[in-house]
């Protein structure tokens, strides 16, 4: 008997040609594929081995790419760019110049929809399914999405609108990984899911209604005896009660029930969702025992998984806010600490065990939880919305109408700002300067190191208003912090570096690198701490004492920080030229993090670099080019 092997297989298609019987290989391989590879270059794992045989049978059943299949956050994707011809570029994934960890449209043509946020999905594939309705094309669109994402009230807007929607062939497939909504599964779900998906089940239903659709009241009492009869094993009628044919829940890991209930559905069209379960982690053990700590995890070593580093890292952001939080918690009763579904990411593991009764995870809610902690603070509390800086764009609504306009005094600790890393552009934390400071009432700070996030959280929870506090993914510079809850005078920035003719102003993380550069250009540099409210009066000496300024942000420079030092230049009138150095008006990829702010020319030799480049020819004529070139050394 012939083995089939995991590289015969170099699109759907070579996996449609293989019996039934040979999936369970494929499977076996598929994982151990996926197990080795992301050992090796990190990456999100205990998602990807809990779809393994999901995707393959979806690729078996469906005519992948003209059926179109949405991954909904798109982290458990990896089986499915395996078996869709990037198997050899795994080893790029998450890298500069290689795969992206998540679906994306000028990847592959088997990627119908970029994602990396939750719960897109639904809506993604109910807009294609209605433009392949009105095409007359007779193709499936498939909608894959987490238990967690269903969270979202996005999801259910969307199964709102489908249920309204004629004409659509629109499968949702609830992947149930953590048990939350299911009975358990077994022999009798699988023989009932396929039952419920097959056409004689179908058919009597049709047939049902053609004869009795003249006799409305039997018509009712057959449609309610049909609902309750389901609902006896099964959480179907909700989602029948919004127009969805519910079959499951269904073995997630058993190809010989997967298959046949997709073909069934497959013919059937229409609006169709099928619940599965299944579990993280599956098919290796230490995943499966702790599939958070697998979730995402670095390289290591999968016979002997994921060890403690000999030596303690140094400290994180997250953990310096997770410490800050309790000890601001314990110091002050008013304080509630939110999240929406990143308890590990965000930090709060600490404060949810010590504060249980004023820790709220509200799931990937995140417009909820900022009208959440609204109302909280006009009940006179003090909430900290603990939130990735990608993650507030998705309430910017809720924080302007019902935080900001009623200046509502809440906290945003933004984790992830600035560049990510592997995460790439999905996730990247580039744009919050630019949208937060726009907004009335709102107070911007931007600390410079581990410390300096502490004592601007400590200020801006004292802040009697919505303020936010912007700090980036990773550990520091490792500068030390100092136990305590004291503040800094609220829109004021410091000097670190007194030099001559060039004033360079830093915001945020990038401070250490712009010192270097101060350094070795001679130059004057301001930690700005803020900004808004924004040091005008420490702006305004560096202009009067200065030849040129030069801003520095690891964010958009358009509308950021730099924005906010021109906008004041010249409202007083005052002609200065200003160089603004951050991130460019484009998406940055994944990488590496320190090498993405190289590339971009935000470390400290790329700062200083651009600064000459820029007033070489300004300082000339004063100077002399000689000069100027050797001003580092004045």
């Amino acid at each position: 008997m012939t083995t089939v092997t995991l590289d015969q297989i170099q699109s759907p298609s070579d996996l449609r040609t293989l019996g039934r019987r040979d999936l369970k290989d494929v499977a076996d391989q598929l994982r151990e594929f996926v197990l080795q590879s992301v050992s090796k270059t990190g990456g999100h794992l205990s998602s990807n081995l809990g779809t393994v045989e999901l995707t393959i049978a979806l690729h078996y059943v469906f005519n992948t790419p003209d059926d179109r299949i949405v991954w909904d956050v798109g982290h458990q994707s990896y089986p499915h760019k395996i078996l869709t011809g990037r198997r050899e570029r795994m080893s790029t994934l998450r890298q500069q110049g290689g795969i992206s960890g998540f679906p994306k449209r000028s990847e592959s043509e088997y990627d119908a929809f970029g994602t990396a946020h939750s719960s897109t999905s639904i809506s993604a594939a109910l807009g294609m399914a209605v433009a392949s309705r009105n095409l007359g094309l007779q193709r499936r669109h498939i909608a894959v999405i987490g238990d967690g994402a269903m969270t979202a009230g996005m999801a259910f807007e969307a199964l709102n609108n489908a249920g309204v929607t004629p004409g659509v062939n629109l499968l949702v497939v609830l992947n149930d990984n953590d048990m939350s909504i299911s009975p358990p599964v077994g022999a009798l779900n699988r023989y009932l899911a396929r039952l419920l998906s097959g056409g004689f089940y179908a058919a009597a239903k049709n047939v049902g209604r053609a004869v009795l659709q003249h006799v409305p009241p039997v018509l009712e009492f057959a449609r309610r005896v049909e609902g309750h009869a389901k609902g006896l094993v099964s959480p179907a009628t909700f989602f029948e009660e919004l127009g969805f044919n519910y079959v499951g829940p269904l073995d997630g890991h058993d190809l010989d029930a997967l298959v046949p209930t997709l073909e069934n559905l497959r013919a059937l069209g229409g609006l169709q969702f099928l619940h599965v379960v299944t579990r993280k982690g599956h098919g290796y053990k230490l995943a499966e025992a702790d599939p958070v700590l697998y979730h995402g995890p670095g390289k290591f070593d999968p016979s002997v998984g994921i060890q403690k580093p000999k030596t303690p890292p140094r400290q994180t952001y997250t953990q310096v806010f997770g410490r800050w939080l309790c000890d601001m918690g314990q110091a002050d009763e008013r304080l509630y600490g939110i999240t929406p579904a990143m308890r590990e990411g965000s930090g709060l593991v600490e404060f949810e065990q010590r504060f249980p009764e004023r820790y709220f995870d509200v799931g990937i809610a995140e417009q909820h939880a900022v009208t959440f902690a609204a109302g909280l603070a006009c009940e006179g509390r003090k909430p900290v919305v603990a939130i990735y800086s990608t993650f507030m764009q998705r309430g910017y609504d809720q924080f302007i109408h019902d935080v900001a306009l009623q200046n509502l005094d809440v906290t945003f600790a933004l984790d992830r700002a600035g560049l990510v890393g592997a995460d790439g552009a999905t996730h990247g934390g580039n744009y919050d300067i630019a949208f937060l400071r726009c907004v009335p009432n709102m107070v911007v700070a931007t600390p410079s190191d581990e410390n300096e996030a502490r004592l601007l959280l400590s200020t801006c929870y004292q802040h009697p208003g919505p303020a936010s506090v912007r700090y980036p993914r990773g550990a520091g510079c490792g500068a030390e912090v100092v136990a305590g809850l004291e503040t800094v005078p609220l829109g004021k920035g410091v000097l670190r570096r007194q030099g001559r003719r060039i004033a360079i102003l830093g915001f945020g993380t990038l401070v250490p690198a712009a010192l270097a550069a101060a350094e070795a250009l001679g130059a004057t540099l301001a930690d700005m701490r803020f900004v808004k409210p924004l040091d005008e009066a420490l702006v305004l000496a560096l202009a009067a004492e200065h030849d040129v300024l030069v801003t520095v942000e690891e964010a958009c420079v358009m509308g950021g920080a730099g924005s906010a030092v021109t906008e004041l230049l010249g409202a007083h009138g005052l002609c200065l030229p200003v160089l603004q150095l951050g991130l460019p008006d484009a998406f940055i990829d994944h990488g590496e993090q320190a090498a993405l702010l190289r590339g971009l020319g935000l470390d400290a030799a790329g700062i200083e670099r651009s600064v000459r480049e820029r007033f070489q020819a300004v300082l000339a004529p004063r100077f002399g080019a000689k000069q100027a070139s050797a001003a580092g050394g004045q």
